[in-house]
């Protein structure tokens, strides 16, 4: 008995003394945890923007355009992937819905941001910013008074920045709009009804004459009809769209491809358009 007695004590000695080990070493650890620094920086997340490029039948411009806007944005260290959403249907350009396609594109690739950017405007002063604008914040960034043509207070076209998720949140531009003209408008309204944040890009050490470079041709004739031949189109396109976004824009992509300019590899997404008549008859030519 003498011996069992001492077999249990001696068990129950070696038992406590684990434990008390156990404890030293987790309360130890818990203190270098607290003094450790970790040596490594700080991860940034890294933003990717993708230039959404509305385009129809503008083969000397794109020519000028993509090779410049890579090197620009390359010269900022800007992530970028150059989209230029090809409209191939018979119907009048429609910039807002080929806008809403290029935003799904540039979803399908990891963009983060968009930069709606007409072809025939070329950033040419380096302070232009194209780097990622946070969420909320809208930037305007061919501002009145930058622009080289439109310089009234409510013009948000030309260039116009900000994150897939806002744009979402907006449910992007209304596609109703065939045709020249009033979408940027109907967008601006979409934004001040938000209450997102619209910035414009200021402060910069040039003018509305050296600021962006405009090469829209003069003899290029915008496809716009005088309110007097189609009272109709005017009535429609007054409205406000409540109904028509980014969430039910109708179309087919006919092919995607990648075409070289000047060493510059851009993505062509051939896109066919849908019209509803019965909403929308003014669509076709």
């Amino acid at each position: 008995m003498k011996l069992k007695a001492r077999l249990i004590l001696t068990g129950i000695i070696l038992i406590s003394l684990v434990v008390c080990y156990c404890l030293v070493l987790l309360i130890l650890d818990m203190d270098l945890m607290t003094d450790y620094v970790d040596p490594r920086p700080p991860q940034v997340k890294s933003h990717k923007l993708c230039v959404v490029v509305p385009y129809r039948d503008r083969l000397e411009e794109l020519e000028e355009f993509s090779p410049h806007m890579s090197k620009f944005l390359n010269n900022q260290n800007v992530s970028h992937h150059i989209l230029i959403v090809n409209q191939t249907d018979s119907f009048r350009f429609n910039r807002a819905s080929l806008i809403n396609v290029g935003w799904n594109e540039a979803d399908r690739l990891g963009c983060d941001y968009m930069v709606m950017n007409d072809v025939d405007l070329l950033p040419v002063n380096p302070e232009v910013p194209y780097e990622f604008p946070g969420v909320g914040v809208i930037r305007h960034i061919t501002s009145p008074e930058y622009h080289p043509k439109y310089h009234y207070e409510k013009f948000i076209g030309g260039i116009l920045m900000l994150t897939l998720e806002d744009y979402k949140r907006l449910n992007g531009m209304s596609n109703k709009y065939w045709g020249w003209g009033l979408e940027d408008d109907e967008f601006y309204l979409r934004i001040v009804d938000s209450k997102l944040n619209l910035t414009r890009v200021s402060g910069l050490s040039t003018n509305s004459t050296n600021t962006f470079r405009h090469i829209h041709g003069p003899k290029r004739k915008r496809d716009y009809i005088p309110k007097k031949n189609d009272k109709k189109q005017w009535e429609i396109k007054r409205k406000r769209d409540k109904v028509s976004g980014l969430h039910n824009v109708r179309y087919l992509i006919n092919s995607r491809r990648l075409l070289d300019f000047s060493g510059t590899s851009v993505t062509i997404i051939n896109v066919a358009l849908d019209c509803d008549f019965n909403w929308t008859p003014y669509c076709k030519s």
